[in-house]
């Protein structure tokens, strides 16, 4: 039995399982079964044999959403029992049909056996629904491999659920191994971890299992396949969670730190062999001396600070307050601080903070030291400065990828509805304030995919989200829902404001048509308003008062604006 499918449907909806429920559901209530699987602007089906594909057809397209409690209605030759599926958002995942010879009330029993199979049912299609979301996922992190290939860093992904660990090449390639020699079970991965650092790495894991911090950060080594050891510093963060806050994947890096590391020990060893190893490597190597009476100044910089700070170690040693002078002003204060709180509580120095050299890019530095009390009341520090804006970047594109589409570059579902749950949060602190939610649908695209194919349709979503975001203002949020459908957060607007967006959009659109093959598509899109209130319980029921509008919009003829 094969699923008929329509355009736009994704790759790998079929399921041996749904088969075998259709079957069952027919043998139970000796009628045709069919179970229709919506996916975005796409429709799957699952149905008994001989129903024939035009008939097949015919349901799709008038699988409307109006799917009711268990009556049955006359469609076509064929009379038809439906039953919605609906998630718990109230989303309508899909429909289950029962068709009969003859027309049939379903009585109390049936009805509630019907229930049943709608709820099995149910849960077999958001299981494939989340199977397709995770490979979707996963593409992308190939995709993201792929252009940090060679930075030296390695990246791994653990489903904390199965307790599965998988590894990129790079990761593997820092220990020395190919990419058949290493399992993908986490037991085996705590194995490589030196028995002085097990303890520290599982009890540092947890901690942010447990959301006691907000990011894994830890330095330990490493067993090579020579059976050497490695200093690395590895850094995750737990990406998704189920609704309890039960922790289900976590996605982060390692890094090679063991050069580092060597270098911090020989550094106390002897003042000559830190200057000439030093002076060689990346980064910066520092004495530094706050005096009892407030006074403070750099006794030894290594050459690397021309680098990093556009400035020479001597500039540095004549004037400490040339480094305070480039930290980004954003991070000035905490540079300043992490120092005297380092000196009061004698414990080590660690900060990440920006610098801002004249003619460069800003860039991220990572300072590591440990203070030392004289016995004339000051403190002095060991330590380094080194360059981490490489590692920053891979964080970020992680965190974006965590909360973007890929194919817009707008925020994802799952993140602007974090967005969506902090404006209403902000409204309830402030009442008096006033925020608006508006819903994007553009208008015929599944005729521009089936006239032009997917590629233009794909062409056609990001001009939108352009245009999206270009009218924008810092304070509003863009995210797209699925499919064709888009929405917008306005914060400090109320309908009038909202009216006025959506007409610039649509004027936008109107005088900017994609061009494909020397013809120009215009498009068009409805939009639904609502205002997002202090009183409302959810952003549910502010989203659904927006959808209900966009529908209004949709049935008034299309590219229209219409406010809840």
């Amino acid at each position: 039995m094969q699923p008929l499918c329509s355009v736009n449907a994704p790759v790998g909806v079929n399921d041996e399982r749904l088969d075998g429920f259709v079957r069952l559901v027919g043998r139970y209530f000796d009628a045709a079964v069919m179970l229709v699987f919506s996916v975005g602007s796409a429709r799957r089906i699952w149905a008994s044999p001989g129903l024939g594909d035009e008939l097949l057809a015919q349901i799709i397209e008038a699988d409307d959403g109006a799917a009711n409690d268990g009556s049955h209605h006359l469609f076509g030759m064929r009379p038809r029992v439906t039953w919605p599926l609906l998630a718990q958002a109230g989303d309508r995942l899909g429909t289950l049909y029962l068709l009969g010879e003859q027309p049939r009330e379903l009585d109390a029993h049936q009805r509630d056996a019907l229930k049943d199979f709608a709820t099995l049912a149910l849960d077999l299609l958001t299981q494939i629904r989340q199977r397709q979301e995770i490979a979707e996922l996963r593409d992308s992190e190939r995709r993201m491999a792929l252009a940090i290939d060679g930075s030296g860093t390695g990246i791994w992904d653990r489903d904390i659920s199965t307790g599965e660990i998988h590894y990129s090449s790079t990761w593997k390639a820092l220990l020395g191994y190919a990419d058949h020699e290493i399992g993908n079970r986490i037991e085996e991965s705590y194995t490589r971890v030196h028995p002085a650092d097990l303890d520290y790495v599982r009890a540092t894991i947890q901690a942010h299992l447990d959301q006691h911090t907000d990011a894994y950060e830890v330095e330990h080594r490493l067993r090579c396949r020579d059976g050497q050891y490695k200093w690395v510093c590895s850094r995750g963060k737990v990406v998704e969670r189920d609704r309890h806050g039960k922790p289900l994947r976590m996605i982060g890096t390692t890094t090679d730190i063991t050069a580092m590391r060597r270098l911090s020990e020989q550094v106390q060893q002897t003042a000559a062999l830190m200057t000439d190893l030093t002076n060689e490597i990346p980064g910066i190597v520092f004495q530094f001396r706050l005096q009892a009476d407030g006074s403070f100044a750099f006794t030894y910089v290594s050459a690397g600070a021309q680098a990093i700070c556009g400035l020479s170690a001597l500039q540095l040693m004549q004037d400490a307050q040339a480094l305070t002078a480039i930290v980004h002003p954003d991070d000035r204060a905490a540079f300043i601080d992490s120092f005297q709180l380092s000196a009061v509580q004698l414990t080590p120095w660690h900060l990440e903070f920006r610098v801002q050299v004249p003619g460069r890019d800003i860039a991220w530095c990572q300072g590591e030291a440990c203070p030392r009390r004289e016995e004339d009341g000051s403190v002095i520090w060991h330590g380094f400065m080194t360059d981490v804006t490489a590692r920053k970047q891979i964080e970020a594109e992680l965190q974006a990828f965590a909360t973007t589409d890929f194919l817009t570059q707008l925020a994802n579902r799952r993140h602007f509805m974090r967005q969506l749950e902090a404006e209403l949060a902000r409204l309830q602190r402030n009442p008096e304030q006033s925020a608006a939610i508006l819903m994007f649908d553009l208008d015929y695209f599944k005729a521009i995919n089936d006239r032009w194919g997917h590629n233009v349709g794909d062409q056609a979503l990001r001009h939108f989200a352009a245009i999206l975001c270009s009218q924008l203002r810092k304070s509003d949020t863009a995210g797209r829902l699925g499919g064709e459908e888009f929405a917008v957060v306005l914060s400090e607007a109320n309908l009038d404001k909202a009216m006025h967006f959506a007409t610039r959009i649509q004027n936008e659109l109107a005088k900017a048509p994609i061009v494909h093959a020397d013809e120009r598509i215009y498009l068009a899109v409805s939009v639904g308003i609502s205002s997002l209130n202090a009183s409302d319980a959810s952003v549910e029921a502010a989203l659904s008062r927006s959808d209900i509008a966009l529908y209004c919009a949709k049935r008034g003829g299309r590219n229209r604006i219409e406010h809840h």
